[in-house]
């Protein structure tokens, strides 16, 4: 997993309530295991038409939103189901930020797990982000002080939980954080070996 620090980007408005994760990502995208490929599919019952072109008006086949990092979404972003495909197909795209009011528990928790940060801001603090980004004014967001900059005085905080945000920082995934313990596993089978040397015996 990539290492999180900063993000810089003109961000993307999707002004729609109860984003699900079929919506996400349709379902028959799920076949596969890996974690690349797709972003081509992201929302892609909102980006393409019945033969596959696509459309104009929906946000991301729009310059420069095709190039976003940072996506601005409304309440209850990702409920439905839990498919960690739909935070892959948002990485896999580019997005590396998720803000919005609120989210569901599982999505919000399947972000970090992949390296995306979501954040939760108030409804106003939206409105105000979804103006720069008709605009097409970047913003930076800034995970070791905690902010938003948007070009003023008045940048916006959020909360992160601290083990979150050193993982984020870290690129730490599940995997990385198990194997942080591989010294000491090895320590304790050492130490069985000489406490009950016969469970170990070939």
């Amino acid at each position: 997993m990539d290492k999180f620090t900063q993000v810089k980007s003109i961000p993307a408005y999707l002004p729609i309530v109860n984003v699900d994760t079929d919506m996400i990502i349709p379902k028959q995208f799920l076949k596969t295991i890996k974690r690349t490929g797709l972003g081509k599919s992201l929302f892609f019952e909102l980006r393409y038409d019945e033969q596959g072109n696509p459309l104009k008006e929906f946000v991301l086949n729009q310059e420069p939103y095709n190039q976003s990092k940072v996506l601005i979404g409304e309440k209850n972003f990702g409920c439905g189901s839990s498919r960690e495909h739909a935070p892959w197909s948002l990485l896999d795209f580019g997005i590396k930020v998720v803000i919005a009011p609120s989210f569901a528990d599982i999505f919000y928790n399947n972000c970090f797990k992949n390296g995306i940060l979501p954040i939760v801001l108030k409804d106003e603090e939206i409105k105000e982000l979804a103006e720069l980004s008709k605009e097409k004014k970047e913003i930076t967001i800034n995970l070791v002080e905690q902010k938003i900059e948007k070009g003023d005085n008045r940048p916006f905080d959020f909360d992160v939980e601290p083990f979150r945000k050193e993982c984020l920082m870290n690129g730490y995934d599940d995997i990385a954080l198990s194997l942080k313990k591989t010294s000491d596993v090895e320590n304790y089978i050492e130490k069985q070996k000489k406490a009950t040397p016969w469970l170990f015996s070939a």
